[in-house]
């Protein structure tokens, strides 16, 4: 069951409270355990109304500061630094700490600021990011159905273009909408439903509390309640016969201060019952007449008054600019706008199309978080052989500072430190960063002969073993191999021969496999594939390129991802023949027999395997093309050009290689390997070690 949904306005003032809170009482009906989260709120100088509500009626179990992440200004503060990744990644966190927490979390936008499309735009990014459907929210105040109609396409197509999941639109406070723009809509937009939702009159004026606000009034009397809604207002500028003919019910009468005659005129009217006079706002720089407040006082009972300063045109625009808001105590208006959901939305398919909502994706962004999570959680020991080279120091220390992993470093222990404190500058936390000369560490001689037991039948003598281990990739390797470390990092100054010699003459491949290969995590714009082999077999047979994928699809698992294997070709099902089609296809043949319960599909070209439409077009049967996400290549030539030029023309970000199929996880780094790949590389290595 999906867990979550987001909903985005792309209007100013489009009235989504509606949505919000009806959405969560119908979640509520049937989830007891609802979360709310906020992304972004206004100020932390003052509450969010709509937070507080929320909290408030709804009894949710969790405080005001797990509802969000950031003010409007810091967001904007970091996005001109930057910075707006460290603003996703915060996100993530925070919504994830609730997931965990909640069965089901709410996730809400802010309002609108003027036109500015960044705030769409950042909350399509947004749910898109933290992988979860989307509900849209648009006011109708447009000045024809062309235009409705027009308006709704632009935002729309905006935000599927970010590959966002739109589950439903809601067009608000109608005002062009009827059933047929409705009709319109959905043929337009098939998998998307449409509700038009009426304009509710009521809902767009303010309160007492409000009005009281707005003129920084003092109350004289609060009556019974402040946080009734008022219909209509009535300024008291006419003579009292006149005053009493436009009187209505649940009016807000504005009084000139010194009009002792409609003051006591609304009073009588009230206490009548000629009326039902909301609240009474007395207006202007004068002093109450003494005699007013002996007949307030006698005759007051039940209603708000007032008293603000402004004059006659003052008050009336500050009442008139009142943007009517949802607030704790404003149980009438929230009664009113569950009322209104429950009337116009079709809750019971609304439901059903957010609860079954699944997305077979992961979102880059998404995957760094969970990679960072589960090497927390884990806190693995990895050792790191090439202790002299300063990327390899840099991040260790990032590492250690994070608190994701244990590290050895192999080398001088005396002129690694004085480097990376003194020269470099790093922060190092000794308590997670040891540092080992193989040729001083008092498990060397164990290591050297057991490099001999384990080698003697290969000719290898003990004088020789002793001299391999004082190799930092063997000696690094054995730490691995006995248990010493959990994983093994190398290659940023060693050749990836270097790197993997040691860990194939002894270290060995899984029970079942019989190829060492590798993977890259290609971490696009809107989704995470899986590259194998880009780095380790140069021309693989047939059994070879079945062991790669099978391995590949494993990783996938491992990290998160449900395994849609594409093994590449220069053709599509039967469209082609040769050799290399042939050794593509028996692989593909030999992979359906060993693990029938993958989805795998090959020969099959590259744009067939990730685009829907040529998918659909050219195997239109296959439960992979279109939506592959493990892709196989036919050797290694085509897989490390591929893979660069993606990483190149795209902008994404290359994770790896992870080496696949040996007993333990040694991985092997690009000598132009950056700090941020080898920070990486350490953790999918550590993960790796726990499968």
């Amino acid at each position: 069951m999906n867990k979550s949904v987001y909903i985005i306005p792309v209007n100013a003032h489009s009235g989504k409270s509606v949505v919000s809170l009806g959405v969560l009482q119908m979640i509520m009906r049937n989830t007891s355990k609802v979360g709310y989260f906020k992304p972004i709120i206004e100020s932390k100088s003052e509450k969010d109304m709509l937070i507080e509500t929320v909290l408030e009626h709804f009894k949710l179990n969790m405080s005001y500061e797990e509802t969000y992440a950031y003010t409007r200004k810091e967001v904007i503060a970091l996005k001109n630094q930057g910075n707006i990744g460290e603003v996703y990644d915060t996100i993530i966190k925070k919504y994830k700490a609730l997931e965990e927490k909640f069965d089901f979390v709410l996730v809400d936008s802010p309002g609108i600021v003027g036109d500015s499309n960044f705030d769409t735009d950042f909350n399509a990014s947004v749910a898109q990011s933290l992988n979860i459907p989307v509900l849209v929210v648009l006011k109708d105040g447009f000045a024809s159905e062309d235009e409705l109609l027009n308006q709704v396409q632009v935002q729309l197509n905006s935000i599927l273009e970010k590959d966002v999941q739109v589950l439903s639109v809601f067009i608000n406070k109608a005002k062009n909408a009827t059933e047929a723009t409705q009709s319109k809509l959905e043929q337009k937009f098939k998998d998307i439903t449409f509700t038009v939702i009426p304009r509710k009159e009521e809902l767009s004026r303010p309160t007492i509390r409000e009005v009281a606000k707005a003129l920084n009034a003092e109350f004289l009397y609060k009556g019974d309640n402040i946080d009734v809604i008022t219909k209509r207002t009535l300024i008291g500028a006419m003579q009292l016969p006149n005053y009493f003919a436009n009187l209505t019910e649940d009016t807000l009468a504005v009084i000139p201060a010194d009009r002792t005659d409609l003051i006591t005129g609304s009073l009588v009217a009230n206490y009548s019952n000629y009326s039902n006079i909301k609240g009474i706002v007395l207006y202007g720089d004068f002093e109450l007449d003494k005699s007013i407040h002996k007949i307030l006082e006698g005759i007051q009972k039940n209603i708000p008054i007032m008293i603000a300063k402004s004059n006659t045109f003052e008050t009336a625009n500050l009442i008139g600019a009142i943007n009517p808001r949802i607030y704790p105590e404003n149980t009438e208006k929230i009664k009113l706008l569950l009322q209104l959901f429950d009337e116009t939305v079709d809750a019971e398919k609304l439901n059903k199309s957010i609860s079954s909502f699944k997305s077979e994706t992961i979102t880059p962004r998404m995957f760094q978080y969970n990679m960072v999570q589960k090497a927390r959680q884990g806190q693995k020991h990895i050792v790191l052989p090439e202790g002299t080279d300063d990327r390899i120091l840099t991040a260790a220390s990032q590492l250690a500072e994070d608190e994701l992993v244990y590290l050895t470093i192999l080398g001088d222990p005396e002129a690694i430190k004085t480097r990376a404190t003194n020269i470099l500058g790093l922060k190092w936390n000794e308590k997670r960063i040891s540092i080992v000369n193989p040729a001083n560490s008092p498990k060397y001689e164990a290591y050297a002969e057991k490099l001999y037991e384990l080698r003697k039948s290969k000719g290898l003598e003990l004088s020789q073993a002793k001299d391999l281990m004082l190799d930092a990739s063997y000696f690094g390797t054995m730490m691995v191999f006995v248990g010493d470390a959990d994983g093994m990092v190398s290659g940023a100054v060693n050749t990836t021969a270097h790197t993997i010699r040691p860990s194939l003459q002894f270290v060995k491949t899984k029970p079942g496999v019989s190829t060492v290969s590798s993977v890259f995590f290609m971490l696009l714009h809107d989704r995470v594939l899986v590259y194998g082999d880009c780095a380790v077999v140069p021309n693989p047979t047939a059994e070879q390129l079945a062991d790669i994928a099978i391995s590949s699809a494993d990783s996938a698992i491992a990290f998160g991802i449900e395994p849609k294997v594409a093994l590449l070709s220069y053709s599509s099902g039967n469209s082609g023949s040769g050799a290399d089609v042939d050794k593509v296809r028996e692989a593909t043949a030999l992979v359906k027999q060993r693990r029938p319960e993958l989805l795998v599909e090959g020969p099959i070209q590259y744009d067939a395997a990730v685009d829907p439409k040529v998918g659909k077009q050219k195997m239109p049967n296959s439960p992979v093309a279109g939506q592959a996400n493990v892709l196989i290549f036919p050797d290694l030539n085509t897989g490390n050009n591929t893979y660069k030029a993606v990483q190149r023309e795209t902008g994404g970000l290359a994770i790896g290689p992870m080496l696949q199929g040996l007993k333990k996880p040694v991985n092997d780094l690009s000598r132009g390997a950056l700090i941020p790949d080898i920070y990486n590389t350490v953790l999918i290595t550590a993960i790796q070690s726990e499968f």
